[in-house]
């Protein structure tokens, strides 16, 4: 027998904690505090959405923004952005990548928005196939650069 489908909802300050661990096992070197994302919740710019068992265990998440610049990609504006999507690996393949992504579609359609955009590093190629099945389509590709720059005497 196979688990309930988890509950998928939007994230509320008694969350942070369990957010903070989803957002470790994804981006190791997040350090942003409890409290101050805790404190993010109240941005109505954007969303966080936790999937959850029955149990009320958060085992995913996914952020959402509202970027009213220009998003790689797009032809309008304010667009959604998946600033982040993340499913602990024992649920992965089960459908909670897929539903969190159509709360977040939700969230952004309600917002006003005709297209959510996403990124994700070159080399990510599980995450970019994760995309692709959830409907999303490649739009362009970028190499970042950087110059180091003497200071100023």
């Amino acid at each position: 027998m196979s688990a309930p489908a988890p509950v998928i909802r939007q994230a509320v300050p008694a969350d942070a904690a369990a957010w903070a661990r989803l957002r470790l096992a994804l981006w190791p070197d997040a350090d942003e505090p409890v409290d101050a994302l805790a404190t993010s919740l109240a941005d109505t710019d954007a969303a966080v959405l936790l999937a959850c068992t029955a149990d009320g265990d958060a085992i995913g998440f996914a952020e959402v923004r509202l970027r009213r610049d220009y998003v790689n990609g797009t032809d309008s504006a304010p667009v959604g952005f998946l600033e982040g999507w993340y499913v602990q690996p024992g649920w992965q393949g089960h459908g909670v990548g897929r539903a969190l992504l159509d709360a977040v579609a939700a969230w952004t359609r309600a917002a006003g928005c005709s297209e959510l955009a996403s990124d994700s590093a070159l080399d990510a190629v599980a995450a970019h196939a994760a995309h692709r099945a959830c409907g999303f389509e490649e739009t362009e590709r970028v190499v970042y650069f950087r110059m180091l720059l003497d200071p100023l005497p």
